[in-house]
Order: C-alpha cells, then sequence, then structure tokens
C-alpha cells in the first residue's frame, strides 16, 4: 500500500487489475494541443507495472512513492536532464492518469511534479518536454533578471503575471511588455493572448515589463514636450486641459483630438485601461491594435495633469502609416481625420475577434419597428465596441422608384451626421464701372446676381442701376495693372471669384462682332525706365505696368496711330493733363532720334532678323501676387479715396482649378525679365529672351488667338524690313506725350507695327501699350486722380451674414432628394439603374452625437466654402421632432442633448486653422485650444461662423463635474491656461489674422 507523505493522504487504491486496465486505457488518448501531461521516471513506471500484472499486493515489487529522482540534473533547482529520452528515461502519461496514480502512490517529499504541455507545432503535434527558460526584469532595473519556465502554449498574459507576481507590480499598474534577443534588439509584445511559440519567444531571451510613468508617458520612449517657464515636472494642472503642438499643417488633427479627448464616456474607457482587454489584433479590417494603443498614450498624456502640452508625434505616425492620405505635413479636413480615427478605434476596439457574414434583408412590408431591431442585431453580430456603444445610431431610407414606385426600405447605422447647410440661390458682387464719360470716375456697385448665372446677367443687374443697356458692356478681371481675363457673356459666373476685381467697361456700341465695323481694344498704362538694363545682356530699356487698364471699342478705320492717339488722349482727360501751347512743337530730328533709338530698343525686332518668341507672357497670376506687391503699393497711394484694385494686390494664393483650370499656373523658368515692378526686356539685336518666362496658362481659345498673333507679327516684322532704317525731316511735328505699342496679352512684348502707314491690323483681341516717359508721366499724369473711384449707395447697404438655425439643418437633412446621375440605385422590380428618390429618418441617436456641418461645397463647375452662421443651442438640443421612431415608455433614453466641445474652420478651401472650443468632464469649464495653447473661454465665444463640427451629449449620460471649476487668473503661467481679456471672439480673432497653420 502506498504510504502517506507530506503532500497529502493517498485514497484507497482500487484493485490492481482495475488500475493497469484505467491507466492503460487513459494512455490511449490522442495529443490535443493545449492538454498537459506528464514525465514519469521510465524504472518506476515499469516497476508499477511488474507490480499491477503480478495481480499480489504484497509483493515484493510494489512501486512506493512517485519518484522522479533520476530526471532531475539535481534535487536543489530540479532541473530536468538534458537530453533525455521517452520510453528509454521516461513515459508520458495524461493528466488525468497522472492524478490517479499521484492519489494512489503519492509523491516524494519536495519533488515538483514535471507537468508538460502539448503544443502544436507547423508539423507535428507532441509533448513539449523541455520548456522556453526566460528571464523576467523591470525596466526600471534590467540587471535583476530571475528566470522562469514557460511552455510554449502558454499565453504571454501567463508571463505578464508572473513578472507581477515575481516583482510585486501592482494589479492597476499600466504596463506593457518587451521582448529582447540581443542586447540592442527589442519587440514589444502587444497581444497578451499570443502563445510564446507564436511569438517566437525561445530560451535565454528576456522579456522586460515597462511601467507607465505618473505623467502618462512610456520610459524608454517620453515623447518631447512643451517646456514652460514653470518646471513641468512639477506642474500639476487640470487634467485635459493641455494643448497639443503643431507638428506642421496639424491642427486639424489637433482639433479633433481635442474633441474626442472632451468626450467623457471615451476618455474614461481609456482612462480605466478597459480598451487592454479588449485590443483586437487579428482583424483584418483594423490596425493591429496600434492605433488604439497611440490615441491611448496621447489621451493618457493629456489627462495626466503633468504637461503644458504634449507632442502627439508618434500618434502623427501611426495614421500615416495607416491612412496614406495624411502622410506628411498638408492642410486636410479634420472631418476626415475624426471618421478615419473613429472607424479605426472601432475596428482597433471590435470585441467580434471574427465576422459573419449577414445577408441584408429589405422591409417588404414589415413594420419598422421589426425591421430597425434586425438591422441593429445584425449590426452588433459584426460591431461591438466602445465606439458603437458610444458614438453610433441608426436611421431609416427610403428608396422610391421612379417608374414602378417600387418603394425599398433600409436601416443603417451610422456613426455621425452631415448635415447641409441651407445655399443662397442668389450672390452678391462687387463690380467698378467704367463709364464713356472720360471726366467720370469708375464706380463700385453692389450687385445680387443668380449664383449659377452667366456674365450676361451681371451685365444686367448693372444695368438697372446705370442704364446702360447689357449689350454695351465688357467684363474683365483686372490683376496687376493687366487683364487677367476678359468673358464672354455666355460664360458662368462660377469662373469669377469673391477675391477677384471685376471691372466692368461701357462700350460705345454694343454687340461688337469679331468682323464688324468696330473693335474691342484693351489698353495697357506703362513706363519706361529711366536706364538701360545692360544686367540682361542687352543695352535696351525695360518697362512697367502701372495704374488701370482700360476697354474700348474703336472703329476700324481709327486703327491708325495718329487717330488712336487723339482717342486715348480724349478717354484719359480726366487724369492727364494736355501739352501747353508751348510744349507742342519740336525739332523733328531730335524727337526722330531719341523715337527711333527706343523703337529699336521695345519692338525687339532687328532689321535683319524677323521677330521670334514674341508671346513670352509675364509671371502666373499667382506668383506675381507677391512680386508686384512692393511696386502695386506705390501705384495705388491715393490721398483721399481708395484704389479699386487695392484689394486684388492681397488675394490669397489658392488655385481653383474646378471652376477656373490652369489658372495662375506657371512653369520653373526664371523670372528675372518682370522682377518685382513688373519690368520687360527685349533685346534690341537678335530678339532673343533669354530672361523671360514661360507663357501664363490661357484656355484653349485663347491659345488660338496667340498663334494667330505670332503669325500676324511674324508677317508685320517682315513689312517692316522693307521700311528704311532712319527718316529724317526738316519739318516740325507736334511732340507727343507717349508712343503706342502693339503688345501681347501680358503687355510684356511687343509687336510688329502692323501696315506701312502705321495703322494696326488685327485678327484677334488687339492689345495696346501706351508708354510714359517717365519725366513726361512726371509732368503731365496724375497719378492720384486716376487711381480715385466713388461708390455707389449699393455698397452702403451692409453685407448682412446669412443665419440659420441647427434645426434647419437637419430638416435639410431629412428632406426628399432625387439621386444623381453619377449615382443610381438599382430597382430589383424593374432590373435596371434608376434615379430613385431618396428620403433619410432618424430612428434611434448615440450617447454622443457628432453633427458635421458640410460647410464646404464642391459641385462640377465650382467649389466654395460656406460661412453661414449656424445657430446652436449649448443645452436642451431637443430631437424628439426628429425621431421617427417617438419615445413611448419612460425607460427610453430622453433626445435632449447638451452640447460638449466644437471644432472649429477659420480660412478659405486650401488655406486655413482648426481650433476647437471644449467642456472640461472634471470641472464643468470651458476652454478655447488653439494647438499647444489653451485659454478660459465663455459660452457666448462658441457660436460663430467657423464652426465646423459639434460634439453633443445626451443629457441622462452627463455626469455632474466631480471638481469646483477653476477661476480664471492672467497670472497663469505662458502658453498655458489664461483669461480672455478681450470682449466677443477672442480666440477666432487670434486665429483669422492666421493665413495658415
Amino acid at each position: 500500500m502506498a504510504a502517506n507523505s507530506s503532500t497529502g493522504s493517498s485514497t484507497e487504491p482500487p484493485g490492481l487489475e482495475t488500475q493497469w486496465r484505467e491507466i492503460d486505457k487513459l494512455n490511449q488518448q490522442q495529443l490535443r494541443a493545449g492538454d498537459s501531461w506528464y514525465l514519469l521516471d521510465k524504472r518506476w513506471y515499469d516497476q508499477w507495472k511488474e507490480y499491477v500484472h503480478a495481480g499480489d499486493q504484497n509483493s515484493s515489487s510494489y512501486p512506493g512513492k512517485i519518484d522522479n529522482t533520476e530526471l532531475f540534473e539535481d534535487l536543489d533547482s530540479y532541473h530536468l536532464k538534458e537530453r533525455l529520452s521517452e520510453n528509454e528515461d521516461f513515459v508520458l502519461v495524461p493528466a488525468e492518469a497522472w492524478h490517479k496514480l499521484l492519489s494512489w502512490y503519492d509523491m516524494m517529499d519536495d519533488q515538483p511534479p514535471l507537468e508538460r504541455k502539448v503544443v502544436d507545432l507547423p508539423s507535428t503535434v507532441k509533448v513539449e518536454v523541455y520548456p522556453v527558460e526566460i528571464y523576467l526584469c523591470l525596466s526600471s532595473n534590467m540587471e535583476s533578471t530571475v528566470s522562469a519556465s514557460f511552455s510554449r502554449a502558454d499565453k504571454i498574459h501567463a508571463i505578464h503575471q508572473k513578472i507581477r507576481q515575481d516583482f510585486n507590480v501592482s494589479e492597476t499598474a499600466e504596463s506593457r511588455l518587451w521582448m529582447r534577443s540581443t542586447d540592442t534588439s527589442s519587440e514589444r509584445l502587444r497581444n497578451l493572448n499570443m502563445t510564446v511559440l507564436d511569438t517566437c519567444l525561445s530560451s535565454g531571451m528576456t522579456v522586460i515589463m515597462e511601467i507607465r510613468n505618473a505623467d502618462g508617458t512610456w520610459p524608454t520612449s517620453r515623447p518631447q514636450i512643451m517646456r514652460n517657464s514653470a518646471d513641468e515636472d512639477s506642474y500639476r494642472g487640470p487634467p485635459g486641459v493641455c494643448g497639443l503642438t503643431n507638428l506642421g499643417n496639424t491642427c486639424f488633427m489637433n482639433s479633433a483630438l481635442q474633441c474626442l479627448s472632451n468626450t467623457p464616456p471615451l476618455t474614461e474607457y481609456f482612462l480605466r485601461n478597459s480598451y487592454l482587454e479588449e485590443l483586437n489584433f487579428t482583424n483584418p479590417l483594423g490596425m493591429k491594435g496600434e492605433i488604439a494603443e497611440a490615441y491611448a498614450d496621447v489621451i493618457k498624456q493629456m489627462w495626466s495633469g503633468r504637461h503644458y502640452s504634449v507632442v502627439p508625434r508618434v500618434f502623427k505616425t501611426k495614421v500615416g502609416h495607416f491612412a496614406s492620405q495624411f502622410l506628411g505635413y498638408q492642410q486636410h479636413d479634420s472631418q476626415e481625420l475624426l471618421s478615419f480615427l473613429l472607424d479605426g478605434l472601432h475596428e482597433d476596439l471590435n470585441r467580434v475577434k471574427k465576422k459573419e457574414y449577414i445577408e441584408l434583408r429589405d422591409a417588404d412590408g414589415r413594420p419598422d419597428q421589426e425591421v430597425a431591431e434586425e438591422a441593429w442585431r445584425n449590426h452588433l453580430r459584426r460591431n461591438d465596441s466602445v465606439i458603437v456603444d458610444t458614438f453610433h445610431g441608426l436611421f431609416k431610407s427610403t428608396l422610391v422608384c421612379p417608374e414602378c414606385n417600387k418603394v425599398s426600405v433600409t436601416f443603417d447605422p451610422f456613426c455621425y451626421l452631415s448635415v447641409p447647410l441651407p445655399v443662397s440661390k442668389e450672390r452678391v458682387m462687387e463690380v467698378f464701372y467704367v463709364s464713356l464719360d472720360p471726366m467720370a470716375k469708375p464706380t463700385q456697385y453692389r450687385l445680387i446676381v443668380p449664383k449659377a448665372g452667366r456674365v450676361i446677367d451681371l451685365c444686367t443687374a448693372l444695368s438697372q442701376a446705370t442704364g446702360v443697356p447689357p449689350n454695351q458692356m465688357a467684363v474683365a478681371d483686372v490683376f496687376n495693372h493687366r487683364f487677367y481675363r476678359i468673358y464672354q457673356t455666355d460664360e458662368s459666373l462660377s469662373c469669377i471669384l469673391d477675391r477677384d476685381d471685376i471691372f466692368v467697361y461701357q462700350l460705345s456700341s454694343g454687340c461688337v462682332d469679331k468682323d464688324g465695323e468696330e473693335v474691342v481694344m484693351a489698353i495697357y498704362m506703362r513706363e519706361r525706365s529711366h536706364y538701360r538694363d545692360y544686367g540682361s545682356g542687352s543695352n535696351n530699356y525695360g518697362t512697367s505696368l502701372f495704374g488701370h487698364p482700360l476697354l474700348m471699342s474703336v472703329p476700324r478705320t481709327q486703327c491708325t496711330r495718329e487717330d488712336l492717339y487723339q482717342l486715348i488722349l480724349k478717354r484719359l482727360a480726366r487724369y492727364v493733363r494736355p501739352l501747353d501751347p508751348s510744349e507742342e512743337v519740336e525739332e523733328e530730328e531730335e524727337e526722330e532720334d531719341e523715337e527711333d533709338l527706343y523703337k529699336a530698343q521695345t519692338n525687339g525686332v532687328s532689321d535683319d532678323e524677323g521677330e521670334e518668341d514674341s508671346e513670352e507672357a509675364g509671371p502666373s497670376k499667382k506668383e506675381e501676387e507677391t512680386q508686384e506687391s512692393g511696386h502695386a503699393e506705390e501705384q495705388n497711394n491715393c490721398q483721399s479715396e481708395a484704389s479699386p484694385s487695392s484689394d486684388g494686390e492681397d488675394r490669397a494664393e489658392e488655385e481653383e482649378s474646378s471652376s477656373e483650370p490652369d489658372r495662375g499656373s506657371s512653369t520653373e523658368e526664371g523670372q528675372s525679365a518682370c522682377g518685382s515692378t513688373d519690368t520687360n526686356s527685349q533685346d534690341a539685336t537678335d530678339g532673343d529672351q533669354s530672361t523671360g518666362v514661360e507663357p501664363l496658362a490661357k484656355e484653349e481659345e485663347d491659345e488660338d488667338d496667340e498663334e494667330e498673333e505670332e503669325e500676324e507679327a511674324a508677317s508685320c516684322a517682315q513689312a517692316n524690313k522693307k521700311l528704311p532704317g532712319r527718316r529724317r525731316y526738316t519739318e516740325k511735328q507736334k511732340k507727343a506725350l507717349f508712343t503706342i505699342q502693339a503688345v501681347n496679352s501680358n503687355g510684356t512684348t511687343e509687336r510688329g507695327m502692323g501696315e506701312a502707314d502705321g495703322g494696326f491690323s488685327f485678327s484677334s483681341q488687339p492689345y495696346i501699350a501706351i508708354d510714359w516717359d517717365p519725366d513726361m508721366k512726371k509732368k503731365y499724369y496724375n497719378e492720384n486722380e486716376a487711381e480715385k473711384y466713388i461708390k455707389h449707395q449699393s455698397m452702403d447697404v451692409p453685407h448682412q451674414q446669412i443665419t440659420v438655425q441647427l434645426q434647419e439643418c437637419i430638416d435639410l437633412f431629412t428632406t426628399v432628394e432625387t439621386l444623381e446621375e453619377e449615382n443610381p440605385w438599382y430597382c430589383p422590380t424593374c432590373k435596371k439603374h434608376q434615379l430613385a428618390t431618396k428620403k433619410l429618418d432618424l430612428w434611434s441617436l448615440p450617447e454622443v452625437l457628432i453633427i458635421h456641418l458640410k460647410r464646404f461645397s464642391y459641385t462640377k463647375y465650382s467649389r466654395e466654402k460656406l460661412d453661414t452662421i449656424v445657430e446652436f443651442p449649448l443645452r436642451d438640443l431637443d430631437f424628439s421632432g426628429f425621431l421617427l421612431k417617438k419615445t413611448v415608455n419612460s425607460t427610453e433614453p430622453p433626445c435632449r442633448y447638451d452640447l460638449i466641445s466644437v471644432s472649429n474652420h477659420f480660412g478659405g478651401l486650401r488655406d486655413g486653422h482648426y481650433t476647437s472650443y471644449a467642456q472640461n468632464k472634471d470641472n464643468g469649464q470651458w476652454y478655447y485650444f488653439d494647438d499647444s495653447k489653451v485659454t478660459y473661454a465663455r459660452e457666448e465665444q462658441i457660436v460663430t461662423s467657423a464652426v465646423y463640427l459639434l460634439f453633443y451629449q445626451r443629457q441622462d449620460k452627463i455626469r455632474q463635474p466631480t471638481v469646483p471649476p477653476p477661476v480664471p487668473s492672467s497670472s497663469q503661467p505662458e502658453n498655458h491656461v489664461s483669461s480672455q481679456t478681450q470682449d466677443g471672439m477672442d480666440g477666432a480673432s487670434s486665429c483669422v489674422s492666421m493665413e495658415t497653420d
């Protein structure tokens, strides 16, 4: 009989035959991965078999206590001997057989049981005789290690618990594990549910536990922190009141993060470390838990109360890794970042490890309640996370076929509501009207025109104010003293931006045909420089544009130099003083010398060569904006009245590609010929324009016109060759204030004279330049008078900004609409795609409701940002009137919401700045977050035209502040929380002045 031992009392064993039968049956079990088997000394096991086969319980072959002494290297460490062989040194028995033998025979004192796991190797399933022996330590003291053995089937969680136990680490301390295979290589053990075999841990490796610091950082990857005048290590501030450093155009990300950070249920979920148990490392739609961990690190740091500002560099890198559109440091949409982040967090934290296939069913006349419950159950079968718990709601989608009236009803989940803003069908435009009366100053008008109208609609609106027929008007975009574009009457008004300087010129007659009696002539003003431009490789004079250009309708019979001179002089009578009678006559020989020299220097055509590269244009509109700034300020310096083009000089540099293709594009060529003063030089000997730039991008019809002009210029150059090089006259003639040159559309390149008699011949839009000698311009040209304009009484009417209620936007969201041609619906009855009508209705709302205001409007023809002020309540936003599913009993959640955070966007489509307002969950105080800067905010500051995203929390889930709100004080450290000192929009005004991040 087995004797009692210190390990416990043995039970009375059954008969010897029964013992053998039971153990032998258990030994026939198949190996299954994860099961436990035990090592028995082969000698003891053979003796036991002899004993039970003998059939005599008093036999001398009684084996006694289980004794595995021969399997151990020594009896101090009980380390297993190397290279033991199965069935020679030991036998393996399953766990149930082992426990029976142990209960019948007991075990030698102090000997440990040799339990081994069955592991599933790539080629076989076997009992793991020799486990993995690894070293364990803490990152704070890596010299102090302990060794431990683990089966390859053990989960990393077992190692995690072993380190906590051996080093007395609190269960509440957040930690993470690193696997170090060499002195310089370490790898994160992210998934605690993976096995030792799956993580490739082998004997001799070290597993290090890293414990999170009190400030939310990790010891091995402490990020850069915004330092301040105070020592940050000793700083204790309100948790969550922490800025985010702008890494370079990352304000869009900072704004979205601040709003999510101040969403109580989500932040508390991460602060409680609940995410650690729900990280999903196997979801093919997720990011292997990396986005959730990176977001958790940011939240831990922001809510530690130890930082003024956190640098989210690791988070930014992770976002760019999994969403390439956010790589780099370009400006992006905060709503797009928010959408990606919510989806990424959901998939990383999805409690559903294996998604099943679910076939969606149409309502087919079933009650809405039944269909909605079925849809939500199906959604939860594939999607179950804290994001679903917090942000997901359900809306009803109803599609109606216009042909067969088939009605399709589905219920679909949503994470946020993207609501449209009511868009006005009208547009306010400001233009400058230039009358035919040469003594009348330009007049600025404010007109209301159809937003989808054409240029003729603009002329019609102006006609009602001036009495001038619309067909006697020409509309042009003026920029940097030249016509950037002359519009046709049938062009869309969407081509004209609000920032454009639009001039409308009265013509002497209407309907000027291309081959008619009159031609519309574009006239530029240019000033010749005092000195020759030797630095550009030539010895000619440069010219620079100034003043406002003109559009004149001129009879073709008067396109000679003399006639044009008189017509232009009459048109400029308001600000050009005529010559005194004593100055009108001068010796021709002297004048001719100077004039011939000037012509040779400016025409760019020699006596022996034709005109080449005649259509070289100046810099693009975008580039000239900065190049011309200094010169423009001098030209537009008015004493009593402002210049009508002064606002145009400060245009934003954004490109409106959808409405104006290639506008402002330029090449990589140099621009020395058109430097900061729009100076142009032409070589007098060979026509080479080595310092010019590539032509300004134009539309196709402009390119055709330019080709015609080049052909005409070449023929004119050939005609000029036949003229004598210089003519001398003995008679006297009148002195001219300026000379006239035919030029290209930019006013940068002269063309040939045209006809031999001095007339101009044009086959397309003619451009001419009035060239002034600097001394003559100074004496006879009144620059201040030329820049003056008057404002029509329509300009005195203040431009009222459109204000709408948030409820109107939600109403618009639930309005019936017809599907677009690009997105038709396949009707199962008609068996074809149809432009069905669609209606969305809200069925159930989440705990936290995100409302996205669709401020950015994109169409085929235009893009714009709507600056409409949307008024929204800060408390008691009632959705009961919008819900299709009405509250039927007291157990239903209420439909009232309170505002908790706001994301703002200041600026235009391409340039702008994001900020946010948020209410701290602990103290109830509102704060304004502008990247790393945090200031106190008042509730009346929150409603602005910049609001882009709204975060509302349901009232039944709102927790009362746990600490009293702080008292705003101006003594706060710099770059941290400070009180607002101005009334109104302090934060907003500080952002408006910022062009970009």
